[in-house]
């Protein structure tokens, strides 16, 4: 039997393709100020690798309104007290209705289950997408097209301009699968996040167990605390020279980062403290990919910005606060270049507008980790709560263009940051 697949056609004022927590803040943020709004999501949760990847924890912050909003509608304890934290939890399974439920709120459209398949082009100019599901092929023809991927697949496809991984030999970071754990002992548990799980910590000795015990590439502890009584996170897996835009590459992740599963809990049993009935309880559907395409826009933010919170006259994005967060490409752990440190500064970086808008095509603003960055830069901003004031910039943006019948190279930051009232 003969199937034909099915082609449609829809117009709206603004596609985001992807639904992370950049192109939830996208979707969200343009919707909320007016325009017209069709989120497309691969998988059938919007969140991305704060819900599928099950990453609940939210490491470093932004002065973003919209991540605050996310903070206190998930939150158990009020804004005064996860305000200034640099690590903030929150349940993944909860997460994945408050977004559906925000986005609602809003009347954006959402299509689950849909793959963007590639760009609608005229030249320079991006009319759209077309995309795939099990209702067949639809092209959808938009104003303003957001691409929060995290890897720029449609932004790629239009030939926009990019650099794989680091500009010296495209190498990218390893990629993990997260995967939490039940049974543990929180009164004698050791909990080891970024910043406490280098070999010169206290627990350094744990660090050169784990190293001695679990099977290369993995081999580093980062376990977090979670929502749950009696659960922890645990992001440990790693798997090397992994190629985030190759099918093949990310099947081949899956692979080694589950192989890798049995031996971690083994190992956190036998010498981590509280963790001798641990076990595992859950692991995420979507693999944790760190780095991939970095597009040239009109400006490439890098790493001296950062270290100098330089303030952008086109700024968009404030108050954003990380470290050089750069995993080990070639192994376990962190690289060994001592950038895995907080900032000097007792504040945060500004990103600018420049970094969303792509050097040449119109009608395309990049979003998440995907805007335009160096090597570097890009391990710092990658983060969550910074992509979402990245997303929320994107969409407020997009709704000017679009309620103006403007140019994106003609909207003005500073009308974005009033709006978004930052």
């Amino acid at each position: 039997m003969l199937i034909m697949i099915e082609k449609f056609e829809i117009h709206t004022d603004v596609l985001v393709l992807g639904s992370g927590p950049a192109g939830f803040a996208a979707a969200y943020s343009a919707a909320k100020n007016g325009a017209k709004v069709i989120l497309v999501e691969q998988s059938g949760d919007v969140g991305g690798i704060s819900t599928s990847g099950l990453m609940s924890h939210w490491t470093g912050s932004c002065g973003s309104p919209l991540y605050y909003e996310i903070l206190k509608r998930t939150a158990q304890n009020n804004e005064g007290e996860f305000k200034n934290k640099i690590t903030n939890l929150i349940d993944p399974e909860k997460l994945k209705t408050l977004y559906l439920e925000m986005l609602c709120e809003v009347g954006c459209k959402l299509m689950l289950y849909t793959f963007a398949e590639d760009a609608i082009c005229d030249g320079d100019k991006i009319l759209g997408a077309t995309v795939i599901n099990k209702s067949g092929k639809t092209d959808i023809y938009a104003k303003i097209t957001i691409d929060a991927t995290g890897d720029g697949d449609i932004a790629a496809r239009s030939g926009a301009e990019f650099v794989l991984g680091r500009k010296s030999d495209n190498k990218m970071q390893p990629a993990t699968l997260m995967f939490k754990i039940g049974g543990v002992n929180y009164d004698k548990a050791v909990f080891l996040g970024s910043f406490e799980s280098t070999y010169e910590t206290p627990n350094g000795e744990l660090q050169a167990l784990a190293k001695e015990h679990i099977p290369y590439p993995a081999g580093h502890i980062l376990t977090y605390e979670s929502t749950l009584p009696g659960v922890v996170t645990c992001n440990m897996t790693n798997a090397t020279n992994i190629d985030g835009t190759n099918a093949d590459d990310l099947t081949r992740a899956t692979l080694t980062c589950r192989r890798q599963m049995d031996d971690i809990v083994r190992y956190l049993r036998e010498f981590v403290p509280g963790y001798e009935n641990c076990y595992v309880i859950s692991s995420a559907s979507l693999m944790g990919i760190r780095e991939t395409r970095h597009f040239k826009g009109k400006y490439t933010l890098n790493e001296q910005d950062i270290l100098e919170a330089k303030v952008f006259d086109d700024y968009v994005v404030k108050d954003a606060y990380f470290n050089f967060d750069v995993h080990n490409i070639t192994g376990a752990g962190l690289d060994k270049t001592g950038v895995q440190k907080h900032f000097k500064q007792k504040k945060g970086y500004t990103i600018p507008y420049r970094c969303l808008v792509p050097e040449v095509k119109e009608n395309l603003l990049l979003c998440g980790r995907n805007i335009s960055g160096t090597h570097m830069a890009h391990s710092n901003f990658r983060v969550m709560p910074i992509c979402v004031g990245i997303g929320e910039a994107a969409g407020v943006a997009a709704y000017i263009a679009v309620s103006n019948n403007c140019s994106l190279n003609d909207v003005d930051a500073k009308e974005i940051r009033k709006i978004i009232g930052i």
